[in-house]
């Protein structure tokens, strides 16, 4: 199947919305797409940064592949074309080559196959920061105890950390920077190509956790200069659990090894990240991936980003308006805003339950961190709905 980057690129409001210009009231859905979410109407949902909604493209897809298992069952060589096909749809989805992608169960197993497969020797160094998802100091904290390696943290500072913080811990003894791309708490993004350029200067190689990146924008991979990253597909991507990918730069293949072996191993993909897939996977998540993932390419990843941009331009103007504390770092090109308040996680429950609003929450320390997320199914009555709740939130 030919396909390029270029195809990926492309609960009721009430008197709140009434009161708005009927430009925007025109917009409701300005993607066509709300009709392909049945949960959005039960709920304001916005918490894709959680788990994203599945549309009914993939709920489909997911009947489909259990009919089949009833009626008939499907053949390992049917299953593995499907598995092939969604690869050349994510590969053309992130820039990057079918040969540098492999079907994982999880965004840790990609950055514990990372570290296992560098031969890290004592008085190395890893530098990651302190919006790292909770996996990553774990696994560094064996590679500490069992190799004697230094782990050097760059700290944040109003829910961002530049790029110059991690130039302060960098040296010759780098071998890796570590990073999400996107934070899943403030929702910071990083400077990737920024960060890779520092990294090889050094010597060293850029992982990237992507989890809450892949699917809410367009990327080239190549082009950002990150040697490794890998993504569950629950998020942004809008598919299953049980199903990550995991991206090598094709130049590293020979550096990456898989700590297990299996009846996959013996089939000729030593030359491929494939040689990574050593067992039977997720078939069942990889055929609701391949839905999801044209999907998302019908709509366009630079829709994508535009459409949950000027969302979070009009909610972070409403906190501002507001002067609701912030904690995403402004012009941070993520979906993601979160933001504080006083009452506890449990209290606020209670108050997004009876307003049928579905975001996160964090406790962070005396105060609650409430996290907001936009997909492209989200529109403007969405926003003014949040607002609104945001106020009852903080009374």
């Amino acid at each position: 199947m030919e396909l390029t980057r270029r195809g990926f690129l492309g609960v009721t409001a009430t008197a709140a919305v009434a009161s708005l210009p009927r430009t925007v009231a025109a917009q409701d859905d300005p993607l066509g797409v709300r009709k392909d979410f049945p949960a959005l109407r039960e709920f304001t949902f916005l918490n894709t940064a959680y788990t994203g909604l599945i549309s009914q493209a993939v709920v489909d897809a997911a009947r489909e592949w259990t009919d089949t298992r009833a009626r008939r069952g499907y053949t390992v060589g049917e299953m593995l074309a499907k598995a092939d096909e969604a690869r050349t749809l994510y590969a053309a989805m992130i820039g990057a080559g079918e040969d540098e992608l492999a079907f994982l169960s999880s965004t840790t197993e990609g950055e514990n196959i990372v570290v296992n497969s560098l031969d890290f020797r004592s008085g190395d160094n890893v530098v990651y920061d302190d919006l790292v998802y909770p996996s990553t100091p774990a696994i560094y904290q064996r590679l500490a105890e069992t190799r004697g390696v230094e782990i050097r943290v760059a700290k944040s500072r109003n829910g961002a950390v530049p790029v110059e913080a991690f130039a302060k811990l960098v040296d010759r003894r780098t071998r890796l920077i570590s990073v999400a791309w996107v934070n899943h708490n403030s929702g910071f993004r990083h400077d990737m190509k920024a960060l890779a350029l520092l990294a090889h200067g050094h010597g060293a190689y850029l992982y990237s956790d992507a989890v809450q990146f892949i699917g809410s924008g367009p990327v080239d991979v190549h082009a950002e200069g990150v040697d490794f990253c890998t993504s569950g597909t629950y998020k942004w991507l809008m598919a299953g659990f049980g199903v990550a990918v995991f991206y090598v730069r094709r130049e590293l293949l020979g550096r990456i090894q898989s700590p297990n072996v299996g009846w996959r191993t013996q089939s000729g993909s030593q030359a491929s990240a494939k040689k990574l897939e050593y067992a039977t996977p997720a078939f069942g998540e990889i055929y609701e991936l391949a839905a999801a993932l044209k999907y998302l390419q019908r709509i366009g990843l630079d829709r994508i980003e535009a459409r949950s941009q000027t969302l979070v331009k009009r909610f972070r103007s409403g906190l501002a308006a507001r002067k609701m504390p912030i904690d995403t770092p402004d012009n941070n090109r993520s979906p993601i805003v979160s933001f504080y308040i006083r009452k506890p996680p449990a209290e606020a429950e209670k108050i997004l339950a009876a307003e049928r609003m579905k975001v996160s929450l964090q406790a962070a320390g005396p105060l609650t961190r409430v996290r907001v997320a936009f997909a492209f199914f989200n529109n403007e009555a969405d926003v003014d709905r949040m607002l609104e709740v945001a106020e009852k939130l903080t009374a």
